[in-house]
């Protein structure tokens, strides 16, 4: 019963159905600075709280039953029976560094609310990580998974990562008809993909007699022929046709054109944040340009680019901070961001003025994040050491991603499940503090920023070091307690580490900040007299764009006389 209570646990945690809820960016091998392999997740929602869940790994009786239940409602679904054994799963890596995240694009209205019963996408994630050792076996498990029980969900784009590969995989609901549609490619060693509310795969290589590098699902035998590097369900064209929405031969069919069509939103709220990662590690993505801003009849994004060096972890952190700075929707350059170039809109995206309607920005940070991750898996190790999912919660731009090995058994309380909620305040929650921190900084952002990346890359930038340092401990260690008491102690460290340190932070900043004075700093300590009382703070003006906005809307009143 406690198994089934954690796993429930996790799963109405998970985002619910929402749009332009999520990022996703998929790093292979060959794209990396070390050789691993990377994806990045962050779940977006207003309601989402960010905090980490341990299911173990467990052995069952035959005849053992899961109970699944809707994540968003908490309505109970169908059981389905257990396997003899399930891995234990750390969030969303289990012990074998198997990793998947997601992100929603719901996709035609017909089929946007999945079949009428079945599992909904969140379940299928947290199952396939219990089930299956890498990315082949994960779209296994889930295609079985749907074509047996049902999907009760609409369009999704995941993306799979395990020490050697990395895939994107796409998957439609059939609506009334069980089952679903879907299609997974394997992302090329040396290039990097992404994925941001919009299905990404568009036309695609079919089973050829005399060929393994793509196969239907009638052929899963086949999947593990390290050749195959595109599989899709056996239906995924001709159920379209079934229902008029595609008429032409097989290889000019389209999974995104056909069950996500392409629409100003698409490409400006969601094409866009992949877009930016692109334009980072690449410099010839300007022919994407008017793409991104949402004219689709521009060039479309590719589904994967070669970047023009290798990434490694701390930039794959730095590639998840964007609000499409350096690009014409750079958002700390608008009116929008006020005098102190805040790069956040509150809701809702769009509006009208004089009968026009305008956008907000949807960019990869975002005010509402509840948890962000980036996922590493290393081959050249254990699997318990080798996987790791660096974690934040809250806006990935002023958040700090603390290591948390997959092969860890105890939370740290500061991501301790249960350790307060939306509505509910803890002290000791990494996510109440880290939002006190950023939603402080909202009011004054050019300047406290500053501050907030100051302690964010001490702190991240010592993770790396330390985690090599824990690596080299742990090299040639066969004892498999000794591995986990190991883990469980370092990562704790970490976060413990990383909480005193940003709790120092907000003090400074409430101090440094009160008021809208910005007091004299250095190395975290205020500045006095030789007396020790405070020294005068800085007192820094409006830029004059924005008291000619002012003298614009309201000069005669405030006019010196």
């Amino acid at each position: 019963m406690e198994k089934i209570f954690a796993l429930l646990l996790l799963i109405v945690t998970l985002p619910t159905c929402g749009i332009y809820a999520c990022t996703n960016f998929l790093f292979s091998r060959g794209s990396t600075a070390d050789g691993s392999t990377m994806i990045t997740y962050a779940a977006d929602s207003h309601v989402r709280y960010g905090e980490l869940r341990y299911c173990p790994a467990s052995d069952h009786p035959k005849g053992e039953m899961l109970k699944i239940y809707d994540y968003g409602s908490r309505k109970y679904l169908l059981s389905i029976p257990q396997p003899s054994h399930t891995y234990s799963v750390v969030g969303f890596i289990n012990e074998y560094q198997l990793a998947i995240g997601e992100t929603t694009w719901g996709g035609r209205e017909e089929l946007a609310h999945g079949n009428a019963e079945g599992i909904d996408y969140g379940n299928l994630i947290y199952i396939a990580l219990q089930r299956a050792k890498n990315c082949r076996e994960a779209i296994k498990v889930m295609d079985e998974l749907v074509q047996q029980y049902g999907y009760c969900c609409g369009g999704e784009s995941f993306s799979l990562c395990d020490p050697n590969e990395v895939w994107i995989y796409e998957i439609q609901s059939k609506g009334a008809e069980k089952g679903a549609v879907w299609v997974a490619r394997r992302v090329p060693n040396g290039y990097v993909c992404g994925h941001a509310n919009q299905a990404r795969i568009t036309t695609f290589p079919w089973e050829k007699k005399g060929s393994t590098k793509s196969i239907s699902s009638k052929n899963f035998a086949k999947l593990f022929n390290s050749d195959v590097e595109c599989v899709y369900s056996s239906d995924v064209a001709s159920f379209a046709r079934k229902n008029g929405w595609f008429a032409g031969k097989d290889e000019d069919f389209s999974f995104a054109d056909t069950y996500n069509p392409l629409t100003f939103d698409g490409a400006r709220f969601c094409d866009a944040r992949v877009y930016a990662m692109y334009n980072r590690v690449n410099p010839d993505m300007k022919p994407y340009e008017r793409y991104a801003m949402g004219d689709i009849n521009a060039e479309r994004l590719p589904l994967w680019i070669k970047p023009d060096h290798k990434i490694d972890v701390l930039e794959a952190m730095a590639l998840m901070r964007d609000h499409f700075e350096g690009t014409p929707m750079d958002m700390t350059n608008d009116p929008g961001a006020g005098p102190w170039h805040c790069p956040y809109r509150w809701r809702p995206m769009t509006w009208v003025v004089d009968g026009q309607k305008y956008v907000h920005e949807r960019a990869t940070s975002t005010q509402q994040t509840g948890f962000s991750f980036v996922a590493q898996c290393r081959s050249w190790l254990p699997d318990k050491v080798g996987g790791i999912l660096w974690f934040g919660v809250d806006d990935t731009y002023s958040t700090c991603y603390c290591p948390m090995y997959c092969g860890i058994t105890q939370i740290p309380t500061c991501f301790e499940a249960g350790n307060g909620s939306m509505t509910q305040y803890s002290e000791t929650a990494a996510f109440w503090l880290f939002n006190r921190v950023s939603n402080f900084a909202y009011l004054r952002y050019d300047s406290m920023i500053k501050d907030i990346q100051k302690v964010q890359n001490e702190l991240e930038s010592g993770f790396a070091k330390e985690v090599a340092r824990c690596d080299n401990r742990l090299d040639g260690v066969q004892n498999e307690s000794r591995i986990t008491g190991e883990l469980n102690r370092t990562c704790n460290l970490w976060a413990d580490q990383m909480m005193r340190r940003w709790i120092d932070l907000d003090r400074l900043l409430l101090m440094k900040y009160i008021d809208g004075n910005i007091k004299k700093e250095e190395n975290g300590r205020l500045k006095t007299t030789e007396t020790g009382v405070s020294q005068s703070p800085d007192q820094p003006k409006y830029p004059d764009w924005f008291y000619r906005q002012i003298v614009a809307e309201k000069g005669e009143t405030l006019k010196a006389r």
